[in-house]
């Protein structure tokens, strides 16, 4: 513990709490204070300029990164038949229906991801209120309740990230890890950035994008802008 705080310590020295960084800048900076023994997971984090107590104004979707995020994702697919056979040929870890439920009832959930075909949401809400809170019931809006599950399933595996603003109107989501490069980081947080724009709700006046900072998993908060 007395590391970490030291650690931490010599990263906020590294860091001006009160200067706004170029994204290039931004980018630099949390590398250099990223000394944790592994690889950190650089996050964005994006305070909007929403009204969270209005459910016209959430902001929920999904944004495949073109370098994807370093994190090996599993995914379990609800379907049967010829969608079954079809996931899994595309690589989905867990596909099942009736025999799928009984295992998430048990608590035995070997997945990050949940794909659905149309025709098993009946099913799937039996452990609705086991998947909802974990964030991993299949939502259409989102492309996991969908018959083209093996599009879904490649774009989970090769980057696809879900971005939803919390209730203080806060965005946060992993876009990469620390060994990736600057230009790796910058086009996936681009990217982010630019989708998290298009999904302003028509209700929202004003400044939408407030602030946006930049971190590793173990490091210091750097804010930034994109020029």
């Amino acid at each position: 513990m007395a590391f970490v705080c030291k650690r931490l310590k010599n990263a906020r020295k590294e860091i001006d709490q009160n200067k706004v960084y170029s994204l290039r800048d931004a980018i630099a900076a949390i590398k250099k204070t990223a000394t944790a023994k592994f690889d950190e997971t650089v996050e964005v984090c994006i305070m909007l300029g929403i009204d969270p107590t209005k459910q016209d104004q959430a902001v929920r979707s999904v944004v495949n990164l073109p370098h994807g995020t370093g994190k090996t994702y599993r995914v379990a697919v609800f379907a049967k038949d010829q969608k079954a056979e079809e996931a899994k040929k595309a690589g989905a870890d867990v596909v099942g229906s009736t025999e799928l439920v009984e295992m998430i009832q048990k608590g035995d959930m070997p997945f990050d991801r949940c794909i659905a075909t149309p025709d098993m949401m009946a099913l799937v809400g039996r452990v609705g209120k086991i998947l909802g809170p974990k964030g991993l019931m299949p939502n259409p809006k989102l492309g996991t309740v969908t018959t083209d599950v093996a599009t879904a399933i490649a774009n989970v595996k090769g980057g696809q990230v879900e971005y939803r603003s919390e209730k203080n109107g806060i965005i946060h989501v992993g876009v990469g890890k620390v060994s990736f490069s600057d230009d790796a980081i910058a086009e996936n947080i681009k990217t982010l950035v630019d989708a998290v724009v298009k999904s302003k709700p028509a209700g929202v006046k004003g400044n939408y994008l407030k602030k946006m900072s930049l971190s590793s998993t173990m490091g210091v908060g750097v804010t930034f802008v994109i020029e």
